[in-house]
Order: structure tokens, then sequence, then C-alpha cells
């Protein structure tokens, strides 16, 4: 039995231990490439007519957001009579008198502004972007999320690099309208920045492939319908639509300079929404497309390798909470079987995935505090972001298996509250639901089991998994906490 749970347990660390290794290849990279010469970013040739531009708004109930979008995007610096937007609206709340009250607006100020919706709202948001595609006028499609305000010069700084007629996406860099507002926010920013500073930048520059982030991107429409259009049968239609899109030879460019910022999830309910679709639509994708990853004989190895630790990211939250869950029965076998002394002195090397963590996380957030400063905020945040990630693993590992098995759920968007600053408060919402689920009670049982641990590890003065059982509990303890607190407070 106790080499059962060794070689289990040594499994999951071993997941763990190959992502790392890739994310040390990307912070490499981007190391690297930060300190090159920056390609000069090409302009719009006069020569050349200025191309139909069609920005997609997929709306769903967005009552707090509908206007300041509609109003930030019809600002976008690019000739009138070469711009489109679909408002594509499928709310079935005051979101739809909102939305066609800014729709009138700007048409009678000459903007081309369609409030288009849908007899019904199969497809969820892909089948809303479908329905939008089948009926648009421009060569180029850009996707705007309703908590996003994109920069006025977007389309000035993104539309020149289609002029290499291979690229089919460009996208851009989420920025943070509520970075501090409170501690969830800046550890979300914090994790999202490396995303799209190291991961996104380093995999552009490798030349593996990437994915359209579901928003603040610029689609080839003639990519999309190359690559089979929007599809609806994951959670994740972007990285979906993304894959079959590079597989058909697509090339996509990431613009790390140019930032797009957008609402922030401010509560427990709202992000553990967020992170059930995005884990449990990258678990579906796994199983859709990693299949024709591995037998595209075009394919290098390298890229396929980075393909498949890129489409399995979100499995790392199993091999996360299998490790948790072990940790107390691997000290008691250290206790217990000391001719296994060998296996736990070689499992130091396991510490290497922690070392590369730090780095990856380190240099993302070089880019927005330096110096002596910027490394003690650095080393408080850092333990927080892994303690809340790991309190998190439970619920988004249920999300991969869900995904893995193909349990059909719907989609379920984002809360939003149309947050705009760091001073910004969540109130009571309609759209926010209760966190309060028999998976709460879990959560705060492993926090407690990690309390064992810390006990029973003092008891037999064995100490190098208490700050491990430490950082176990504070997450566990905490997303279970903060899901009680904001179900209490602000669930409408």
């Amino acid at each position: 039995m106790a080499i059962a749970v060794l070689l289990l347990y040594g499994v999951f660390l071993s997941f763990i231990l190959l992502f790392s290794i890739t994310q040390l290849q990307l912070t490499f990279t981007y190391v690297r490439a930060k300190r090159k010469v920056a390609q000069a970013a090409p302009t719009l040739d006069p020569l050349r007519p200025i191309p139909l531009v069609t920005v997609q708004l997929p709306l769903y109930n967005e009552r707090y957001v509908v206007e300041r979008l509609i109003d930030q995007v019809a600002l976008l610096d690019w000739p009138r009579d070469r711009l489109e937007i679909q408002v594509l609206d499928d709310s079935s709340d005051e979101t739809i008198a909102l939305c066609a009250a800014r729709v009138a607006h700007w048409r009678a100020k000459g903007l081309d502004v369609v409030h288009v919706q849908r007899p019904d709202r199969s497809g969820y948001k892909a089948g809303a972007l479908a329905y939008g595609t089948e009926r648009a006028k421009g060569e180029f499609i850009a996707v705007f999320d309703a908590d996003f305000m994109p920069p006025h010069d977007l389309l000035q700084l993104v539309v020149p690099w289609f002029q290499d007629e291979q690229v089919g996406l460009v996208q851009t860099r989420w920025g943070h309208l509520n970075r501090g507002n409170n501690l969830l926010t800046r550890l979300q920013a914090f994790g999202l920045d490396a995303h799209f500073s190291v991961e996104q930048s380093g995999r552009n520059a490798l030349g593996c492939f990437i994915n359209f982030n579901g928003t603040a991107g610029v689609w080839r429409k003639r990519t999309i319908a190359d690559a089979g259009g929007w599809q609806s049968d994951t959670l994740t239609e972007d990285l979906d639509l993304s894959y079959r899109a590079q597989l058909r030879g697509w090339k996509f460019q990431y613009l790390e300079k140019v930032v797009s910022p957008a609402e922030l999830p401010a509560v427990m309910n709202a992000l553990k929404a967020q992170q059930y679709r995005w884990n449990k639509g990258a678990a579906e994708c796994v199983v859709k497309n990693l299949p024709k990853v591995l037998r595209d004989r075009d394919l290098s190895l390298f890229t396929k390798m980075h393909a498949i630790f890129h489409l399995m990211n979100s499995t790392i939250f199993i091999s996360i909470i299998a490790t948790v869950l072990l940790s107390v029965p691997i000290l008691m076998i250290k206790q217990d079987h000391p001719e296994y002394r060998v296996l736990f002195d070689l499992a130091v090397l396991f510490t290497f995935g922690l070392l590369v963590l730090i780095g990856f996380y380190a240099v993302a957030h070089k880019n927005y505090k330096q110096g002596w400063r910027g490394a003690i905020h650095f080393f408080t945040l850092f333990p927080l972001f892994l303690g809340i990630s790991m309190g998190l693993s439970l619920h988004n590992a249920i999300a991969v298996i869900e995904g893995y098995i193909g349990r059909r759920t719907p989609f379920v968007r984002t809360p939003k509250v149309g947050a705009q600053n760091d001073a910004a408060k969540w109130t009571r919402s309609t759209y926010l639901k209760s966190a309060i689920t028999p998976l709460l009670l879990v959560e705060f049982a492993i926090a407690a089991y990690a309390v064992f641990g810390i006990v029973y590890a003092v008891k037999v003065s064995d100490y190098g998994l208490v700050p491990y059982h430490l950082t176990v509990a504070f997450g566990f303890g905490a997303v279970a906490w903060y899901s009680l607190v904001h179900s209490l407070r602000t669930a409408g």
C-alpha cells in the first residue's frame, strides 16, 4: 500500500515538474526576447484601401456595463465609413432597452452600429459570434467582452499586422481596471500578468501555438471560416478556434504593448464561475484538439510538446489537489518506512518546480514594480497567490474532470458590475449567485486536514512539509471563507 501511495504521489509530482520545465523555457525565451531590439510595428500601407472592420460585442444581461462598452467602442479611431459595430445581444433583462438606446444614440451620429438579437440563445457566446460573423461586413473582426474598455487607437495598432496575409489573429494584452480593488483582484492581476507577458509572448517568440483570449483581439474573417467557424461544443470557444486555425497553418501575432483594460471579478462567487468555465473548457479542448495536434505530421515534436502543456494547463489542478490529499499519508509513510528514505531524499528535486514558479512570476511582476519595493511587493503577493491557487484547486479539478468525461453544462458568464477603478465596491447584484454549496464544507475540511498535517509533523519532529501545509491551510480556508462571506454580502 505504501508503495502504491508513493508511486501515485510521484506521478502527480512528475506532471507538475514537467509543466514547470515548459514554464522555465517560456521564462528564458521571454527574457531573451525583451532584450532584443524590438521589431518596428507595421503601419498601414497608404497605397492600399483601408479595410472594413467589424467590431463584435457579445452580451448577455450586462446592465452594469453595456452603456459604457458601446460608448467606448464608438470612439475607436477608425474611419467611420470603414467601421461596423455589431452589438450581439442575447439578453433577457433591461440590458436590451439600455443597449437599444445607446445604439440609437450612435446611429443618429452616423455610426454604423446594429443591435443584433437572435431568435434564441443556442450556442451561447459561440453561437452569438457565429450568428454575427455570418452577417458581418468587415474583412476583419474585433471582439470585445462586455467589461472591456479598448483604447481608442487599438485598430490603428493592430490592423497593419494583417498586411502579412498569413496572419489570422492579432491578440492584445488584458489590462485591469480594478487591479487594486481588494486582495482577490490583486492576486488575479498578479497571475494574469504572467500569462499575458511570459506565456503569450514566450510561446509567440518560440513559434508555438498561442490562443485567442476570447476578447481584445482581431480576427481575419477568412481565418474563422477556414478553420470551421465558431463552435459551441466546448466552454472555451476561443481556445478551440485558436487551435483549429493554427492547425490550418494560420499565424497568430501577440502584442504585449497594446493593452485593453477590463474588470476583474472582485468576489469569490464571480471568480469561481470564471475559473470553472476556463478550466472545464480547456479540458474539453484537450479531448477535441490534442489528438489532431499529435497526428499532424507538419508540426515538430517541440511544437507538439508545448501544445500538450498549453492545452493541459488546467490539468495541473488535478495534480495539485491530489498531492494535497496525499501529503499527510506521505508524511506518515516517511515515519513508518525508513527503508524508503532514498525516495524522500530524491523528492527534493521537485522543489525545482517552486523555484521555477518564483522566477516565472517574478519576471512578469518586474514589468509593473521594480527595485526593492517591487521585490517586497512580489514576496508579499506570491505566497498569497500560491495559497489561493491551491485553495481553488479542488473547485478547478472538478471542472477539469467534468470536461474530460464529457459532462455537458451551460455557458455561465462571469458577472460584472461596472468597476472602473480600485475604489469600486461590490454591492448586491442580481447576477451574482451564491457560492454556498457542499463544496464549501469540503474546502473547510481540507483546510482542517492541512492543520492536522502540521500538528502531526510537530508531533514527529518532521518539519519539511510544514510550510506547504501552512499554505494549503491558508488557501483552502481563505477560499471557503471568501465564498461564504461574499455569498452573504453580495448575492441578490
